[in-house]
């Protein structure tokens, strides 16, 4: 992936064209006629700093900055009904989430630092490591995560009628071992060769 372009102005082409060239499903955002089809339908876009329609409008104007400082990409929870009901076909989810990658790399937003991002480690931290999602132990990292051992208890005490309602319908066991896959060990070759491709891509 090409650098991306150091901008002095609050409207500058040549973001909007990095992105164009650089962003997945960025060739497509031409397309878009600004409906406003993908913000109506977001299930959280009354959360978003700026919904997907105006981040499109801001990309296409080169406002880096605001681009990459808004909180939209965050608010997504891949619902892919932007997807499934843009008339152009535009992959808005796809080119949000592209966004919303760079402006953690480029270290806009506190990406990193938030709790989607909290939320994002526990998930994968369990699943790359036992090859299955066990709602305790995510829980326990994403709640780790976000604010420390403290952070820890008080969630853990605000979420308790929800643990409860999962041990009671069995969603949620309390004292068995995390279910693990057999063969770990090709689970991790398969992930460590991603790994390699997504670094060789993004060099």
């Amino acid at each position: 992936m090409a650098n991306i372009p150091e901008t002095t102005r609050k409207y500058d082409l040549s973001f909007a064209r990095w992105v164009r060239d650089n962003v997945d499903g960025g060739e497509r955002m031409n397309m878009c006629m600004q409906c406003g089809v993908c913000s109506g339908s977001c299930p959280l876009g009354d959360h978003m700093e700026d919904g997907p329609r105006k981040i499109f409008m801001m990309v296409r104007a080169g406002m880096k900055e605001a681009v990459l400082s808004s909180n939209s990409w965050r608010s997504c929870v891949s619902c892919y009904n932007c997807v499934v009901r843009c008339p152009r076909k535009v992959p808005v989810k796809y080119i949000l989430q592209s966004l919303g990658g760079l402006a953690v790399r480029e270290g806009y937003a506190g990406g990193a630092e938030s709790d989607n991002g909290a939320f994002g480690r526990a998930f994968w931290k369990t699943a790359s490591t036992t090859g299955r999602i066990d709602e305790r132990a995510v829980t326990v990292r994403y709640f780790y995560n976000a604010g420390g051992m403290m952070g820890l208890i008080k969630k853990g005490m605000a979420n308790m009628h929800a643990a409860m309602g999962l041990v009671k319908t069995k969603r949620m066991p309390v004292f068995a071992m995390p279910d693990k896959i057999k063969n770990r060990p090709e689970l991790k070759a398969i992930l460590d060769k991603a790994m390699e491709i997504q670094a060789r891509r993004g060099a």
